[in-house]
């Protein structure tokens, strides 16, 4: 059986980033970044206040100090207003600062008494002031390649008057549930038969990864049926099938690949649960044959073909992983298996607690679980001890 690291190593070496493509700011939300952009105007762009209150200059306004209001400022045009010692101008939160003014008083720290103000306490050079270029100067980067677009980066993208921004392309792809055990929802399941969940899971799973989903289908256990249906699914950038990888005589996903000329890279790799892993390519497309148990195909995906998708898409390399943090475990905790196992938990005030059952197939644990916590093989944890458990922030 190949390790979990190799196989990863195997996926990624055949995935190579689409192109870019410019979109608008909002349609970039949750995409990564396919250039490098950099700062082309200050920010702030012009001396402001960052209070409402009077402008100044400090040495004249000192605690009873008396001022003379000469005029206002107020957030938006620039009135170009000038004050000397003993004034002062009205001013607004954002307002571009009067010349000759160095601070501002807030205007709860004064008394208006007709055209004049009465300090109630001493101004400091460049109080309340923000300085031009204080938060960002010009050639400064502001988003990096590979970097994921969030809400508060196209504000600051925003900022610099850009109306689009270029991200890496998204993958498309195809996902096959398959197996004859299974009916639809909706329909009145045969005596044996189970409704079919993976595939529901695994396009919500694509779709948080930022791919496009070309189609979903379910195929019986028939060669013909399911060779025609690959033959349709790899015209995507890849295809996602479910069930069928094993090793009995209705696992039929290799031989309708074989039938399509698909190469095998991989198939088995060293992972609880998720061991019938399949990789293969065919022509420009990725095949990703993961295990029926709906627990296995979610371990999977995450390991084995989230980072793919991701890379695709234009990722940087420290984001194709999981996020990862410290928590105290509640339980003491055994792998005697020849695998690493990962179990499903709840991560809460940083305590992380398995959920439910750990076979491949309990859904209901998984359905309650945040975190992901890899115990290698033959390893044993303490209850109490510190451990790194992958978080699922989907």
């Amino acid at each position: 059986m190949t390790t979990e690291e190799d196989a990863r190593s195997v996926v990624l070496a055949k995935v190579k980033p689409l192109r870019n493509e410019k979109v608008k700011l909002l349609d970039s939300l949750g995409r990564f970044a396919g250039q490098e952009i950099f700062a082309s105007r200050l920010l702030p762009a012009f001396d402001n206040s960052a209070m409402d209150g009077y402008a100044v200059q400090a040495q004249s306004c000192g605690e009873g100090a008396i001022l003379r209001v000469i005029g206002e400022q107020p957030a938006g045009a620039d009135r170009r207003l000038t004050i000397k010692a003993g004034e002062a101008i009205r001013i607004f939160t954002g307002a571009p600062l009067p010349k000759g003014a160095n601070a501002v008083i807030m205007q709860e720290d004064v008394r208006r008494e007709g055209d004049t103000i009465v300090a109630q306490c001493a101004a400091e050079p460049g109080e309340f002031i923000r300085r031009a270029g204080c938060d960002l100067v010009v050639g400064q980067k502001i988003l990096a390649r590979g970097e994921r677009v969030t809400p508060q980066l196209l504000a600051l993208i925003a900022s610099q008057g850009m109306e689009k921004v270029e991200v890496g392309a998204r993958p498309r792809v195809a996902i096959v549930s398959t197996g004859d055990e299974l009916a639809r929802p909706g329909a009145i399941p045969e005596p044996g038969q189970i409704f079919e969940s993976n595939s529901i899971m695994l396009h919500a799973l694509t779709l948080r990864a930022g791919a496009e989903v070309a189609f979903v289908e379910h195929c019986p256990d028939e060669l013909e049926t399911m060779t025609n249906l690959f033959r349709r699914g790899l015209t995507n950038d890849a295809l996602i099938v479910s069930g069928g990888v094993s090793v009995g005589e209705h696992d039929l996903v290799k031989p309708a690949l074989r039938a399509l000329g698909a190469e095998l890279d991989l198939w088995r790799v060293a992972i609880k649960p998720g061991k019938p892993f399949l990789f293969a390519r065919a022509e420009e497309s990725l095949v990703f044959g993961l295990p029926g148990n709906p627990v296995s195909a979610f371990v999977t995906f995450l390991k084995l073909v989230r980072p793919a998708l991701l890379k695709w898409s234009g990722a940087a390399d420290h984001l194709l992983d999981l996020p990862r943090i410290s928590a105290r475990l509640t339980s003491e905790l055994v792998n005697e298996d020849r695998r690493p196992h990962y179990l499903r938990g709840r991560l809460e005030d940083g305590a992380f607690t398995p959920t439910g059952r750990q076979e491949s197939h309990a859904l209901y644990g998984l359905s309650r679980a945040n975190a992901l916590l890899r115990v290698d093989a033959g390893r044993k944890f303490s209850a109490g001890e510190n451990v790194l458990v992958e978080t699922l922030e989907l």
